[in-house]
């Protein structure tokens, strides 16, 4: 690990105090060579963009039964206070919070039948498909760890997998980013205030860059020589991505915003800090950072949009938290398709599980891991749909369960990936599923 330090004080994401240093063992990658690349993305039926997935993580827990499940009805005290709203798909109706959402409702498709949450708040099961119980040693990595490892980085400077997430101190809901048994080289890279402070040399030259290179490659060739382990070889690519970022621009140009057409990010958003942040992190930035990171050659970014956790005034902060995910995702949707990268990219909308059915004397709704919702786009899927169905209070799954294993199935397989064929090595150097054995890809979507 190549570390170059600096003389400011901060923290990282996850809370750990730094001297506003670069850790270039913290950029994920992958192993692939160029050829290979260019082959694999041939073989997946790669057209303008590369194949890449948006997977937004709506932390705490969304009431389904007020965003894509009305029941209408239902007595007052399951129902809510919020109407359903005809969208352009016949049949199809949404909370009347969702205006903008409602014009796009064909290109997306709602599951309200996703069932088997774990209940604890974590963001484990929407990142790795998996039940947090009985992991292998390391833990099952997350799906932007899984395609760091499996396709690498598209190209020099651009890591294979990004994670935005809020300057918290903190991680609430669990890592997002995380790589599992597949090792920290394939952890999501987290760009601090708008990636600005992570991609600067901190007064080192790029000359200067290129001698500590040479001399950690002498080192290395070193170790080599006496190490059969093939770790070392491994760190060859990893610090030639890590290089690659900090002599290349491509990245930091991805990550400035202020480089987007001003009327198209005001059609996403502006404002609104994440939680209580360093005031650098905003959330509706995240949507169109998405799409600009992809676009740039990223194959995964993890979003943690906002705080879902309402035990308590559940309606008046859907009044405030609805607007803004129907403001920053439908323009992503869309934007996604005026580019005609919505054959390519893929996103997931969804949270760890749902809201009881029944309003609490706070007015609020407690965890309900029973069922959930999960909202899907773009990746060459056929959309305009609902999947699956829940009882009159919205309580339980009654048609069409779906498994998070089931999505993960699906998406992988637009990916170009065999969600069952395709292996990752543990710990032990055993091959490792991508899902479990009983995953299924979702027949309606492909």
């Amino acid at each position: 690990m190549l570390t170059i330090p600096g003389h400011r004080q901060g923290r990282f994401c996850d809370g750990v105090k730094r001297r506003d240093f670069l850790r270039l063992g913290a950029l994920a990658m992958g192993g692939l060579t160029l050829p290979q690349l260019l082959e694999a993305e041939a073989k997946a039926g790669v057209r303008k963009s590369h194949k890449a997935v948006i997977n937004i993580f709506l932390a705490g827990g969304p009431p389904h039964q007020d965003m894509f499940d009305l029941k209408p009805e239902a007595p007052k005290e399951i129902r809510g206070e919020f109407r359903p709203l005809k969208t352009n798909v016949p049949g199809l109706e949404i909370c009347e919070l969702f205006p903008m959402l409602a014009k796009c409702a064909d290109k997306y498709t709602v599951i309200r039948s996703m069932v088997g949450a774990a209940g604890g708040h974590d963001a484990f099961q929407c990142h790795t498909g998996r039940s947090p119980r009985n992991q292998p040693a390391g833990g099952w990595p997350s799906m932007g760890a899984s395609l760091s490892k499996l396709r690498g980085s598209t190209t020099a400077g651009i890591p294979a997998f990004v994670g935005l997430a809020p300057n918290t101190g903190h991680r609430p809901w669990g890592d997002p980013g995380q790589a599992g048994f597949l090792g920290p080289a394939h952890s999501a890279f987290k760009p601090n205030k708008e990636g600005k402070d992570d991609m600067l040399l901190n007064g080192v030259s790029p000359n200067r860059l290129g001698e500590r290179r040479s001399l950690l490659t002498a080192f290395d060739q070193f170790r080599r020589d006496v190490d059969n382990s093939g770790m070392v070889e491994g760190l060859d690519a990893f610090h030639q991505q890590a290089f690659a970022m900090l002599t290349s621009s491509r990245l930091a140009d991805a990550l400035d915003l202020s480089k987007e057409d001003q009327k198209l990010r005001d059609r996403y958003g502006r404002g609104f800090p994440n939680l209580k942040d360093d005031g650098s992190h905003r959330l509706l930035d995240d949507f169109l950072m998405a799409r600009r990171l992809v676009e740039a050659g990223v194959r995964c970014v993890t979003i943690a949009f906002s705080r879902w956790d309402w035990h308590g005034n559940n309606f008046g902060q859907a009044r405030e938290e609805f607007p803004l995910l129907d403001k920053g995702l439908s323009a992503l949707i869309e934007d996604l398709h005026q580019r005609g990268m919505d054959r390519d990219v893929s996103v997931v909308v969804w949270g760890e599980f749902g809201r009881t059915p029944k309003i609490n004397k706070d007015a609020g709704r407690d965890h309900w891991p029973n069922v959930s919702f999960a909202l899907l786009a773009g990746g060459g899927m056929r959309h305009g749909q609902v999947i699956g169905a829940t009882s009159r209070d919205g309580g339980e799954c009654v048609e069409r369960p779906v498994k998070f294993g089931d999505v993960f199935a699906t998406l992988y397989q637009q990916l170009g990936i065999d969600p069952h064929g395709d292996m990752v090595s543990d710990f032990t150097g055993r091959p490792q599923h991508l899902v479990d054995p009983g995953a299924e890809v979702i027949r309606e979507l492909v």
